[in-house]
């Protein structure tokens, strides 16, 4: 069984940055794939970065490319989520989810391939 853990979000005015962290329990961190999605409220869970278990493949949705920055390290089986610039609509709570399955880019932005999430820290940009 993997446990995620997000810490890191809060409130912050537009412009600002903030930096999400998600630990990892289990030693097989370095063996999958890792992704961060958000959810507005009354909105769907939608995704926002992924990074491959080796981090030499890394994907970003379009809305946050350039403004966000998704790392890992298997050392301390933790991945990150660098968010500068940030905009009101970005508000939401955000989740990191590990995918034991993932085996092609195309897998990456669907939340239903992931197979363990954590429980969600909130983000709140103020205009």
């Amino acid at each position: 069984q993997v446990q995620l853990v997000e810490s890191g979000g809060g409130l912050v005015q537009a412009g600002g940055s903030l930096r999400l962290s998600c630990a990892a329990s289990g030693r097989t961190f370095s063996s999958y794939a890792m992704g961060w999605f958000r959810q507005a409220p009354g909105k769907e869970r939608r995704f926002v970065a992924a990074i491959s278990w080796s981090g030499d493949s890394i994907y970003y949705a379009d809305s946050v490319k350039g403004r966000f920055t998704i790392s890992r390290d298997n050392a301390k089986n933790t991945v990150y989520l660098q968010m500068n610039s940030l905009k009101p609509e970005d508000t939401a709570v955000y989740y990191c989810a590990q995918g034991q399955h993932i085996t092609s880019p195309s897998m990456t932005t669907n939340w239903r391939n992931y197979d363990y999430w954590g429980q969600g820290t909130q983000v709140t940009v103020s205009s």
